[in-house]
């Protein structure tokens, strides 16, 4: 199970994203889109779902396109869903309580690939494909959170 606290770290660890609110709720963007957002159901999501609308945190996102929201729905209808409010956009709803940590990180990686300027996303891809770089060090010195960090890898 995820939670904002995990969202939210996901979302800040991907190059020039941010966090923003609307609506007082709140959304993570790129380039000044949002990626990933807070999206409670609204009165209309509630009559359109009806008895079946979940009633715990709800999180939108941005998906790379229509296709690929067709596969997330038919993925795993517990977890991904959407409103007739998103007919027709690339986005979906994800069930926060109801979603694996691991995916939530790769859902959150894919919406953030969809909205970040390309060069950006080229970049950080480049950086994961490439084998750390070892530095020989004393044996007396110690791993550190610290020295794993200074490889600006996302620690996400």
């Amino acid at each position: 199970m995820a939670s904002w606290r995990d969202v939210r770290r996901c979302a800040l660890a991907l190059p020039g994203s941010s966090e923003t609110a609307s609506r007082d709720h709140r959304a993570w963007v790129v380039n000044d889109k949002f990626f990933v957002w807070e999206r409670p159901l609204r009165k209309s999501d509630l009559r359109a779902l009806g008895e079946g609308a979940p009633d715990g945190p709800i999180l939108g996102v941005r998906t790379a396109g229509l296709e690929m929201k067709e596969v997330l729905l038919a993925r795993d209808p517990r977890v991904y869903f959407t409103t007739p409010h998103f007919d027709g956009y690339p986005a979906v709803l994800v069930q926060l309580d109801k979603i694996a940590l691991e995916e939530l990180k790769d859902v959150v990686l894919e919406a953030w690939l969809a909205r970040a300027p390309e060069k950006v996303a080229s970049a950080f891809l480049q950086e994961r494909r490439s084998p750390p770089v070892k530095r020989a060090r004393p044996r007396s010195a110690a791993r550190s959170p610290r020295a794993t960090k200074r490889s600006g890898r996302s620690t996400c």
